[in-house]
């Protein structure tokens, strides 16, 4: 049996942005059973124009490689409406990115890890920061509260009340 490993996830969607978000969890809770869930951040549209996206970081523990995780997650997003071959720049019904897998660093699996939007989206660095504060970033080497609390953009994000399976997991108690 492989050993489990801390796997974080970026969920994101701007189309339907509820019911996909709940989906997501909903399978991923099937799949993992308990996830450490961040706040619920929506954000303006980044590399073009369209509805804001709501995002968030998910994090659980796995066994599974990244390769089994990249076609779990490219499944859940084709079972919520996901078109695989629209252009990377639009709106979209789900997006489930892996982010870090344990500490690996480099193209896994055709995966490359750390995910780079890690260091450049606020919609990705805030809610990892919020569920993973003193974890540090594989090849930055610093925490992503420091990498957070360093971040210099004018993307702007805001905490949305969110809830899910009847509880309000955003904004955080």
């Amino acid at each position: 049996m492989s050993k489990r490993v801390p796997v974080y996830i970026s969920i994101g969607s701007n189309i339907d942005r509820e019911r996909h978000i709940g989906k997501a969890l909903d399978a991923l809770a099937d799949e993992f059973g308990e996830l450490e869930i961040s706040s619920v951040y929506e954000s303006e549209a980044v590399g073009f124009d369209g509805e804001p996206f709501l995002n968030l970081v998910v994090a659980i523990q796995s066994d599974k490689s990244v390769a089994e995780l990249s076609k779990l997650f490219k499944g859940i997003e084709a079972a919520n409406g996901r078109v695989r071959n629209a252009p990377k720049f639009s709106p979209r019904t789900l997006d489930l990115d892996i982010l870090t897998y344990g500490d690996k660093a480099g193209v896994i699996d055709g995966v490359e890890l750390p995910r780079a939007e890690i260091l450049k989206n606020a919609f990705v660095l805030l809610p990892l920061a919020e569920i993973a504060p003193d974890h540090l970033h594989p090849v930055a080497n610093q925490s992503y509260d420091e990498l957070w609390r360093s971040y210099r953009s004018n993307q702007k994000l805001w905490v949305v009340p969110f809830s899910w399976r009847g509880e309000a997991i955003s904004p955080r108690p």
